[in-house]
């Protein structure tokens, strides 16, 4: 699809989006923060990209709604104010230090209520993979702000995450991670640990200390070493092969960020790099066994095809990268990379897909419109979201 189309489709859809969710006059507000994290960057995206300050402004006003909802517990909870316990004044200043919440529904189970796996999904709480996408949408913020509140933000928020999300099972044992904690964060709610969080929280919190040291490095700000090394500790052995496109999309999109720290003087980071790469591609092989790309519309999840889509745009940065810089990386992750680009047009293939209105008239995309509508977006213009 030809730039000024995509950039007209992203415009539309973002627009519907803050109609729909109360960011713009006339809608009900409705907040959700993986969602909302990735609209921020499409705002931002097309700030850039049309130097509308509109856009600009809709990115701040969505990151302070989404402090002022997600920051604070729900109006169905007899607790009210800051989820942190802040007073008002300093919830103001420090706004993510409590986490934020999701946004579901329904509220959070109870402690010591029994799980109930078909609600679950459908309950409140925090989760990980969440407050990694929303530290990564304050980081773009603050980049092309240059307001270093935004980035103290995802600092903060990062620290309270790792302090509350891991933890050592027994004395002298591994650190491992929960994968879904309490509004308050005071106790867990799902105990296993989300396969590619310890990666998330690596690669993000890499991100936010580059972020600081290249752009905010004249003010006094918090610093992630010891969180990073944590992180370090936590994915040693794992595996990251999944054939899950969402996970898949994640992978690759880990991957860019990964090769921009190398490039930027991270040469730890180079044997991560290569197993990321090759999950990715082993994920990718997985995925097409059955090639579930080939049902129609009312069997597939839009979300979570398009997350596939998202990485593969930043397959190509990933493929420039390595080759504008041959002494960093080696030859077997460069032929890697290579197999890896074959799948890049997979995404284009899966854009006009969820661009159809017939596969768009269906249940399974208007049941998860926003996200559905967000994600294309971010694939249609992926720059700010991949920073490339």
């Amino acid at each position: 699809m030809k730039r000024n189309a995509a950039d007209a489709i992203v415009v539309e859809f973002m627009q519907d989006f803050a109609r729909l969710t109360g960011l713009a006059p006339g809608g009900t507000q409705r907040r959700y923060l993986w969602t909302d994290a990735f609209a921020v960057c499409n705002f931002v995206a097309l700030f850039r990209l049309t130097k509308n300050e509109t856009f600009r402004d809709l990115a701040l006003q969505l990151v302070d709604q989404v402090h002022h909802s997600l920051g604070r517990h729900r109006s169905d909870d007899p607790r009210t104010g800051w989820i942190s316990g802040f007073d008002e004044q300093e919830g103001e200043l420090h706004p993510t230090k409590g986490g934020l919440r999701i946004g579901k529904k329904l509220n959070e189970r109870k402690p010591g209520e029994p799980p109930d796996d078909s609600l679950e999904w459908d309950q409140d709480g925090q989760y990980y993979h969440y407050l990694t996408k929303w530290m990564h949408a304050l980081n773009c913020v603050g980049r092309v702000t240059g307001n270093p509140t935004f980035i103290r933000w995802a600092l903060e928020l990062a620290q309270t995450a790792h302090k509350r999300f891991t933890y050592v099972s027994s004395p002298g044992g591994r650190k491992k991670m929960y994968w879904k904690m309490s509004i308050d964060l005071t106790h867990p709610l799902v105990f296993s640990m989300g396969q590619h969080d310890p990666l998330d929280g690596l690669v993000t919190y890499s991100e936010l200390q580059a972020a600081v040291k290249k752009d905010f490095g004249q003010f006094s700000l918090p610093e992630l070493s010891i969180e990073i090394a944590d992180m370090f500790a936590i994915c040693r052995g794992e595996s990251w092969v999944t054939d899950d496109p969402l996970g898949i999309g994640g992978l690759i999109f880990d991957a860019s960020r990964i090769a921009q720290l190398i490039i930027r003087g991270g040469s730890g980071y180079t044997g991560l790099l290569e197993t990321v790469v090759s999950a990715a591609l082993s994920g990718l092989e997985a995925f097409f066994v059955d090639n579930p790309l080939r049902l129609p519309a009312e069997y597939r999840l839009a979300f979570r095809e398009l997350g596939l889509s998202i990485g593969l745009k930043g397959a190509g940065k990933l493929h420039s990268r390595i080759k504008e810089n041959p002494g960093l990386f080696g030859g077997a992750l460069n032929r890697e990379i290579e197999a890896l680009m074959r799948y890049v047009p997979l995404g284009e293939t899966i854009e006009r897909f969820w661009m159809d209105e017939k596969n768009t008239a269906t249940d399974s995309w208007t049941g998860h419109r926003e996200i559905n509508m967000v994600m294309l977006a971010t694939s249609l213009a992926p720059e700010e979201f991949l920073c490339i």
